[in-house]
């Protein structure tokens, strides 16, 4: 039997996912990265950063440490509900531009440099209510975590 949301349920998606937005690539950006954007996740988390896979919070913080200072440009999201959980999970897709500064073991004088280019990429997660997190009344957006994600540069 199909779950059908309501208008509602879809209204409370859309809310999270642009709080969710908004905020990761936020705390993506911050020069708190490292300790701060590992929070999103949890121990059973998974991650595949344009092909390469990492495990966790403790994989996407060791990512993120080894990574040069990002600037995402947020183009556009979407997110559709995932009927089996009330609050239901979300599948979040969101698509834009990053650049990235000069990592700091780079010392490159090639001229042929990307460091700062804006690159255009394509994310997606799903993000799971978080057990933990303190019960919504109806109408709050619940708290989520990242379930998965898969992040890939495009062309």
């Amino acid at each position: 039997m199909a779950v059908a949301f309501t208008r509602e349920d879809i209204e409370i998606s859309t809310r999270a996912a642009d709080h969710f937005t908004r905020l990761y690539y936020t705390t993506y950006d911050s020069p708190t990265r490292v300790e701060d954007l590992p929070k999103f996740y949890r121990p059973t988390s998974t991650l595949t950063w344009n092909g390469n896979p990492c495990q966790g919070s403790e994989g996407v913080k060791k990512l993120i440490h080894d990574m040069p200072s990002t600037r995402h440009e947020v183009q556009s999201y979407d997110c559709h509900p995932m009927p089996g959980t009330q609050p239901p999970s979300l599948l979040v897709c969101v698509s834009g531009n990053v650049s990235h500064g000069k990592s700091p073991a780079t010392k490159s004088t090639s001229t042929r440099s990307v460091d700062d280019q804006p690159r255009v990429f394509f994310q997606s997660f799903v993000l799971v209510p978080d057990p933990v997190a303190p019960v919504v009344k109806a109408g709050e957006v619940a708290k989520y975590y990242i379930d998965a994600d898969a992040m890939r540069f495009v062309g």
